[in-house]
């Protein structure tokens, strides 16, 4: 018996990689937020959890969402994710306007994760299989947004230096 070939990762593996890396950091967070992690600690999560957020709001404004407006009869729901991104990018600014030591930072990291474990559900629930049911080429689509999230990890990393 042969064994199939291996299943090519396509758009939604890819962006849902990004779901879990994500929900693992806010993991981290919480568990730093209850103990005793140090500012700098806190500030350096943080700032990686906005970050990666940033990217994967920006691929898939640009690339992803466009695609599957374009291929599926949804606007109400693309529109919402449109509008939950905006949100989760307004929490983002004020976090990274903030000290760690700030009322309301560990407040405002919690509400940014839960916002965000809600976005997910919807995209795993709703947008991702109807995506799957369109005749959208996912997997080269997977390397637009893959090609696109390490330009712009790059400017993130130029922009620090």
């Amino acid at each position: 018996m042969s064994k199939a070939p291996p299943k090519k990762h396509d758009a939604v593996d890819l962006l849902d990689a990004d779901h879990i890396a994500v929900k693992k950091l806010f993991t981290a967070y919480k568990k730093l937020s209850e103990g005793n992690g140090s500012s700098e600690e806190k500030r350096q999560l943080a700032d990686q959890i906005c970050q990666e957020l940033t990217v994967h709001t920006q691929i898939e404004e640009e690339i992803f969402y466009p695609q599957v407006r374009a291929a599926i009869n949804d606007d109400p729901m693309l529109d919402e994710a449109e509008v939950e991104h905006s949100t989760a990018k307004d929490l983002i600014s004020q976090i990274s306007g903030m000290d760690p030591e700030d009322d309301l930072y560990d407040a405002r990291v919690t509400v940014l994760g839960e916002y965000i474990d809600h976005h997910v559900k919807e995209e795993r629930e709703e947008m991702f299989p109807k995506a799957r049911k369109t005749d959208l080429d996912l997997v080269a689509m997977a390397e637009e947004l893959s090609q696109r999230k390490m330009q712009l990890m790059e400017e993130f990393k130029a922009v620090e230096a």
